[in-house]
């Protein structure tokens, strides 16, 4: 039985979802296709917003220039930035004018052909990205360890559960006050994340 915790909060909680992006959430889809298709038309961001926002890609930790070569398979992590500011943001720019200088870092396409399947990857978002893409993405739903989601729970503060209208555990709608007792999962599980307003 798929694991689930559906939140209802006020928009106003949803900065307290935004450190879990840096760190790196889990996303069920479809691996084996290239960047732009996983972002286009697997988390439907539009085209001008990723050519015109996302700056910097990283893909398994090597910076991207050609979205459409880099290869995205099950278990690979794939980091987002808006522009960075200095030397640092122009250097990781995709296709900017300084990106001969991270050649040790930047990734090569490989002509090997991956079947197209059902997979799981670690998307991190950073700066302006996660209060514009992370809404989003936590209304659709996201997949944490069980460890992680018990830290995230456990440092949330009182205001965060006094704004929180409902919590749905594995199908199992719990009554506020919310005791931490009762919503701890199990910590070696995968947990299906949702928050609504």
């Amino acid at each position: 039985m798929e694991q689930t915790l559906n939140l209802t909060v006020k928009k106003s909680s949803l900065p307290y979802f935004f450190p879990l992006f840096q760190q790196g959430i889990i996303i069920k889809t479809l691996v084996g296709g290239n960047i732009q298709d996983f972002l286009s038309l697997q988390l439907e961001i539009p085209l001008d917003y990723l050519e015109n926002r996302i700056q910097t890609i990283f893909l398994d930790g090597k910076a991207v220039d050609n979205l459409g070569e880099a290869v995205v398979r099950d278990g690979s992590t794939l980091a987002l930035s808006a522009a960075m500011p200095g030397l640092v943001g122009a250097t990781l720019r995709r296709g900017g004018a300084f990106a001969s200088l991270r050649q040790a870092i930047t990734f090569s396409r490989v002509d090997e052909v991956s079947p197209q399947k059902e997979g799981w990857i670690i998307l991190k978002l950073f700066n302006l990205l996660v209060s514009e893409l992370g809404p989003r993405l936590l209304s659709k739903g996201i997949w944490l360890k069980g460890e992680d989601l018990n830290r995230f729970l456990g440092g949330l503060k009182k205001d965060f559960w006094a704004g929180c209208r409902a919590v749905v555990k594995n199908g199992k709608r719990i009554d506020a006050p919310f005791e931490l007792s009762t919503l701890m999962v199990e910590k070696d599980a995968l947990f299906f994340l949702k928050v609504e307003l």
